[in-house]
């Protein structure tokens, strides 16, 4: 049985740990990271999350991935070649550091787009956010100790928000902010 997973309240020191590995990733990276972005129900104000931070590095492309797979095996992130998601390349934490995830994703994809305006929209739409929040409280409790049912039990939701997502972004001209890092 895998950890439980929990839902907590916001923590206002949540984009300061992402700005200490940003920074990191930036100095690592260089040129390969077009973006380096805090994405993830962490990165929205006031949003409760699991404790968990999501970095986006946007790259040119995932092939070959040597130019971003090098520096971040030797920061001492891990490399989840069994990932099942082919439109990115994720990584975890070093060891024994507090949990973070990486997601290299080609820039401009919509993979890469998704989560930049998923988070804008609520960090734009604080009802939508409450809403987020709830519900991942609620599919949290349900399945606790059951992460792929968690995960499918909140896509509904994601899926909700991406369409109105989608709707103010037509109606703004959206597009992503320049990048975190």
């Amino acid at each position: 049985m895998g950890e439980p997973i929990e839902i907590v309240p916001y923590d206002p020191a949540w984009p300061a740990m992402f700005a200490r590995w940003g920074v990191a990733l930036r100095a690592a990276l260089g040129d390969a990271a077009a973006r380096i972005d805090h994405i993830g129900s962490t990165s929205v104000p006031g949003l409760a999350a699991k404790p968990v931070i999501d970095i986006q590095i946007s790259v040119a492309s995932l092939e070959p991935p040597d130019a971003f797979l090098d520096p971040l095996t030797a920061m001492g992130f891990v490399y989840r070649v069994d990932n099942p998601e082919r439109t990115k390349r994720y990584f975890r934490e070093p060891p024994k550091q507090r949990r973070t995830h990486v997601h290299v994703r080609q820039l401009g994809s919509f993979s890469q787009q998704f989560p930049l305006l998923f988070r804008d929209y609520l960090r734009c739409h604080t009802s939508a956010a409450t809403e987020y929040a709830a519900a991942k409280r609620h599919c949290a409790a349900k399945f606790r100790h059951d992460r792929p049912g968690y995960v499918q039990a909140k896509d509904a939701f994601v899926w909700d928000i991406i369409r109105h997502a989608d709707a103010w972004a037509q109606r703004t001209g959206w597009i992503p902010d320049p990048s975190d890092v």
